[in-house]
């Protein structure tokens, strides 16, 4: 007994570190993606992703020589390849085209409510109560920052943004289930050799005419969520997923507008506000509560 429960523990806490690290590189992600449409088409940044990410991924499936995925797997890959490899980055793009990627930290603040929300549906999940508060105090405080922060408003972009938590949250969800099975690394990978025939062809219809204009700061992103945003990031989250359960782990990213502005003050020289620090406080505190409340509550005994 004793020893399968610090065997739960121990996978619970190798799923919060694997989550957190998929956090960490997720949060340069929307910057990435804004240097990327500053100088090339959107529909060419999302396919030429999705495309390479998937050469690499087929790479490492066939070294390490890892099994197909069954049948039965199929529809949950075409739903997180529509949800992460092709819905979120194409949707971002449109929307990064009209605002500032500081503006779109409102809205991925509310993806774990998203997340947390399809894997209920879809995983059969059953956090308490208390989680949903917490979740959507956490969330509260992310949006409640980033406006306080300004940033460039647009109505469009603004709905371009609410379309991509909602798919992004669905691709999680189905992903962190599938990943219990498939392993998580591996749902990311064939989830990109699925979606690997339509974006290589859509990468060559809206191949730039003229690569030389291309600034040198937009392949820069590009190649930032190619490698990281659309394949390392997720061999992390998705194990984390797995390990941790979905509704738990998940919350871990109300910490990644956070983590984004950290990566701006060391990067960029930006200043870190007393403000910004006691908002990650909160929002910590809320991630935690949210932790605890995500397991599943006990049936009384007869």
């Amino acid at each position: 007994m004793k020893a399968a429960a610090q065997t739960i523990r121990t996978g619970s806490m190798d799923g919060l570190v694997s989550g957190l690290i998929g956090v960490i590189i997720f949060s340069g992600s929307l910057p990435a993606t804004r240097l990327a449409v500053l100088g090339l088409p959107p529909l060419f940044v999302t396919s030429a992703r999705a495309a390479m990410a998937a050469v690499l991924a087929a790479v490492l499936l066939l070294i390490l020589r890892q099994k197909r995925p069954q049948r039965s797997d199929l529809l949950s890959l075409a739903v997180i390849a529509l949800g992460v490899v092709i819905g979120f980055p194409l949707l971002t793009a449109m929307a990064l085209r009209s605002i500032s990627s500081a503006h779109s930290i409102v809205f991925i603040g509310l993806l774990p409510l998203a997340t947390a929300a399809f894997g209920v549906l879809r995983g059969g999940e059953r956090p308490k109560p208390l989680f949903w508060l917490f979740s959507v105090l956490g969330s509260l405080l992310v949006v409640g920052f980033a406006l306080s922060n300004g940033g460039q408003a647009s109505l469009q972009g603004d709905l371009l943004m609410i379309a991509a938590v909602i798919v992004c949250g669905l691709g999680y969800a189905e992903g962190g289930k599938l990943a219990r099975s498939l392993g998580g690394w591996q749902v990311i990978c064939w989830a990109l050799v699925l979606s690997m025939p339509p974006m290589a062809l859509l990468c060559l219809f809206t191949w730039p005419q003229e690569l030389a204009a291309v600034p040198v700061t937009a392949w820069a992103g590009l190649s930032y969520v190619t490698v990281f945003s659309m394949l390392v990031g997720f061999i992390f989250w998705y194990h984390g997923l797995a390990k941790g359960g979905t509704a738990s782990v998940g919350q871990l990213q109300l910490l990644q507008p956070f983590f984004g502005l950290l990566l701006a003050a060391l990067l960029l020289g930006e200043a870190v506000s007393w403000s910004m620090l006691a908002a990650t406080t909160g929002v910590i505190l809320c991630v935690a509560a949210a932790r605890y409340f995500a397991r599943p509550q006990k049936l009384p005994k007869r």
